[in-house]
């Protein structure tokens, strides 16, 4: 579905064609626009991101302008340069979920910029009223009803629905199999660990939302366990890898992890041009080492079961 396995990932490229000026947006994998919600959403009040040691913290909530607005007033630009769209939707409830979908689905139908889209994912990795205590992906039973709800109004569509999934849980292969058991055909390994940093003179929330998420290079490894553990769970899913991706070698660790595609997302606020640059990296990395191609990476190391740990081995 892709020409290569490179993409943005959803909330660090904005909704439309905002990095054309600094790459090729036709030459990505496919281009992931902000989490999208049936109504508009303002998000949170600023400050919204904060650095870290070795990363980002952000606390946008979600801003967007609503799935309708982005199909007349961005997707039209996207799609116009060549770049291959992927979806990003959001809710506060399993049906918001359907709804999202819905339009998306709606709009295959009638407008032509739509032919555009090649993926729709769902980020259930996010607040929702339904169960306040949690977020969608913290649970199978949420899992399920956003995932259910999205992948039936997508049904005769040709849009697959990916999951992005959390990693503040116990278990991210039993979340994932919720998942894929409610219609997803893909899933987005990882989205961003909650997190908060707190000013010692004031005691007060460094973040307008008080709390945020961690991003950037200090979630890699915790994402290419994630890779890992569902690929060898679910060795027929496709899986994107996200999380600290800032090199084309991070990448190629994704890829060996059984990552089919990586999102680059936090590195795009130091770099716009990240996603080109991890691209060209990848491919230069390839060349070093005698792969010809992403899919060869992943098809030597998937047999091999010297990378990875034994099953039963127990974490130290």
């Amino acid at each position: 579905m892709l020409p290569n396995p490179i993409m943005t990932a959803s909330g660090t490229a904005g909704h439309g064609v905002e990095l054309a000026a600094y790459l090729d947006l036709a030459a990505l994998g496919a281009v992931v626009v902000k989490s999208l919600s049936p109504e508009p959403w303002s998000g949170n009040p600023p400050p919204r991101v904060h650095e870290a040691r070795a990363g980002m913290l952000n606390s946008v909530g979600l801003q967007n302008p609503g799935v309708e607005r982005w199909l007349d007033t961005d997707l039209p630009a996207l799609a116009a340069s060549g770049a291959r769209v992927v979806a990003s939707i959001w809710g506060f409830t399993a049906g918001d979920y359907g709804r999202a979908a819905k339009a998306l689905a709606a709009a295959r139908e009638d407008r032509a910029a739509a032919s555009a889209i090649v993926a729709v994912e769902a980020n259930i990795s996010c607040p929702n009223v339904e169960d306040a205590s949690r977020m969608f992906a913290q649970a199978t039973s949420g899992t399920y009803a956003a995932i259910d709800a999205a992948a039936r109004a997508l049904a005769g569509a040709s849009l697959p629905v990916w999951a992005k999934l959390s990693p503040a849980v116990t278990d991210i292969t039993e979340i994932a199999g919720a998942a894929l058991d409610a219609g997803a055909e893909g899933l987005t390994l990882i989205n961003t660990l909650p997190a908060m940093a707190l000013d010692p003179l004031t005691g007060r929330p460094r973040l307008g939302g008080g709390k945020g998420g961690l991003s950037g290079p200090a979630l890699h490894p915790v994402a290419v366990r994630a890779v890992c553990d569902c690929r060898r769970t679910f060795p027929d899913a496709p899986i994107v890898g996200v999380g600290g991706v800032t090199t084309g070698e991070d990448a190629a660790e994704f890829i060996v992890a059984g990552a089919d595609a990586v999102q680059v997302g936090t590195a795009i606020f130091e770099d716009p041009r990240a996603p080109a640059r991890i691209l060209s990296e990848l491919a230069d990395w390839g060349q070093r080492h005698g792969i010809s191609s992403w899919s060869d990476l992943k098809r030597r190391n998937a047999g091999d079961e010297r990378q990875h740990a034994d099953d039963d081995q127990h974490d130290d």
